[in-house]
């Protein structure tokens, strides 16, 4: 899978500039074009993990298609907007507050990313068919969502951190592409769609009452 390697790199360095940004239209961007990414290079993945011998039927390939188009509209076009239309609608700031400060989430990530390295480096599943990035990427990318999670108190840049750990499960499905090819993709699509509205109408409930929107508001909260 050596050609995928250009589009992981890139996801990592997406991770850096999105813990290392406050402003929240551009980590929105940064989430939505490392979503689009992942999307294009599914196909490529897909190919090289399961047909890599010879040619795919038209079945396949029309398929193909047709689930990489779906994960790049959703990932990248129809996920921002939504995300995009609640700050709006919501009136909420478009700076990001984080609990642990811009420098400190940065370290953490860059040490996340280079301990994803050597522990993939001891794991049976790099080498031959699989590339060795694989897995730093999938733990990095779901590192950053976790402190982006952890860290960062708008309840919206909370959802765009589920986000991330999404793409980084997305990125650990690359390993299972010769078991399932296809249904590991489309339940993440699937999740990740269900958990998007959900978390919307959430937040449409909580900026009725909390304005601000900010996770330490979310304790005030009673059933």
């Amino acid at each position: 899978m050596q050609t995928i390697e250009p589009v992981l790199v890139f996801a990592l360095l997406l991770n850096f500039f999105i813990l290392g940004n406050s402003r929240m239209w551009a980590v929105i961007y940064a989430v939505a074009v490392q979503g689009a990414a992942l999307g294009a290079m599914y196909p490529i993945a897909h190919q090289q993990g399961l047909y890599g011998s010879g040619p795919e039927p038209w079945s396949t390939i029309a398929w193909l298609t047709v689930l990489t188009l779906a994960i790049i509209g959703i990932k990248g076009i129809l996920i921002p907007r939504l995300l995009f239309r609640a700050m709006r609608d919501a009136d909420i700031q478009w700076h990001i507050e984080s609990a642990i400060g811009i420098l400190p989430s940065l370290l953490i990530g860059a040490a996340g990313a280079s301990l994803a390295l050597v522990f993939a480096r001891r794991l049976p599943l790099v080498g031959g068919h699989t590339s060795a990035l694989v897995i730093p990427a999938a733990l990095a990318t779901m590192l950053t969502g976790f402190l982006v999670l952890i860290t960062r108190k708008l309840v919206l840049s909370q959802v765009l951190g589920y986000i991330l750990l999404e793409n980084g499960i997305f990125i650990f499905g690359l390993l299972l592409i010769e078991a399932v090819p296809i249904l590991v993709e489309l339940g993440v699509v699937l999740d990740l769609v269900v958990c998007v509205f959900v978390m919307g109408i959430i937040i449409n409930h909580v900026n009725r009452s909390l304005p601000a929107a900010t996770a330490e508001h979310l304790s005030t909260l009673r059933e």
